[in-house]
């Protein structure tokens, strides 16, 4: 079994046999622990799962989204993409418009000097100042959080550069395990190489730091199913044309052998 879907299996059974029953905000209701981290090391292959298949479209589109600095959940319905849908609707705006979440706070996080583009910053720094412990985006901006559809789920992310790799750490609050965490692999997985087709560095390690940790008390039975199966290899993927500052990136994922996906409800 690749150590990638060997973590995240762990994770589930670990959640299934310790977590604590927790109300939510949601009303559905989770098992949940608090503190828990995954490792990767690039050069093992793209960290996707292959225990089940991941919304691939889906990981791509809305990490392009996040680096134009969108924010309104009809330009991903409008390519078919629907994951923000229900946080529109319950933001109460017809226009879809999600407030000030991730795109705008990467790339538009507002000062007393005008605005802040720490994407543009975080390129800058890696390039000239690689050994700076300051290689860090913030999406939790305590002074716009209750203009958000949603406060941000994953609220951070450090770069680390040594001996010519780039490594990423992303910080979490609240983990959906079974429909969120997957998807936040993969995103943070593809965040990582565009940085390094920017900087020229090579993929080192990709790390999540998770807070509540949770499985939805409807996702048992798909998470049960979910440890049943065998991995595959993990596959590897091609980047072209990229420019993040753009959000724009032609990608392929190569080689991706996986289990068929098990649907679950999705709590909003």
């Amino acid at each position: 079994m690749n150590n990638l879907d060997r973590q995240y299996l762990n994770l589930l059974e670990h959640i299934l046999e310790t977590g604590e029953e927790k109300t939510d905000r949601t009303g559905t209701g989770t098992l949940s622990i608090f503190g828990h981290q995954i490792r990767h090391d690039m050069s093992d292959g793209f960290p996707i799962l292959t225990t089940k298949k991941v919304y691939w479209k889906g990981v791509v589109e809305e990490l392009k989204w996040f680096l134009k600095g969108d924010v309104y959940a009809k330009t991903l319905s409008d390519k078919g993409v629907h994951i923000w849908d229900g946080d529109a609707k319950n933001n109460g705006r017809d226009d879809t418009y999600l407030g000030p979440i991730y795109g705008a706070q990467w790339r538009s996080w507002k000062s007393w000097g005008g605005h802040i583009d720490q994407i543009q910053n975080l390129i800058n720094e890696l390039k000239s100042n690689p050994h700076s412990r300051r290689h860090l985006v913030s999406a939790w901006n305590v002074g716009e959080l209750d203009q958000m559809a949603l406060p941000p789920c994953h609220y951070s992310f450090q770069c680390y550069v040594i001996n010519g790799t780039l490594s990423l750490m992303w910080n979490q609050r609240s983990v959906d395990t079974f429909l969120g965490l997957p998807f936040n692999i993969s995103s943070y997985g593809l965040l990582l190489l565009l940085l390094c087709k920017e900087t020229g560095y090579e993929p080192g390690e990709l790390i999540g730091n998770l807070g509540d940790t949770h499985l939805y008390l409807n996702h048992i039975d798909q998470a049960e199913k979910q440890l049943s199966r065998n991995s595959f290899k993990l596959p590897n993927i091609s980047l072209n044309n990229v420019c993040i500052l753009k959000g724009d990136f032609d990608v392929e994922l190569l080689n991706y052998e996986s289990h068929p996906s098990i649907k679950a409800p999705l709590s909003n």
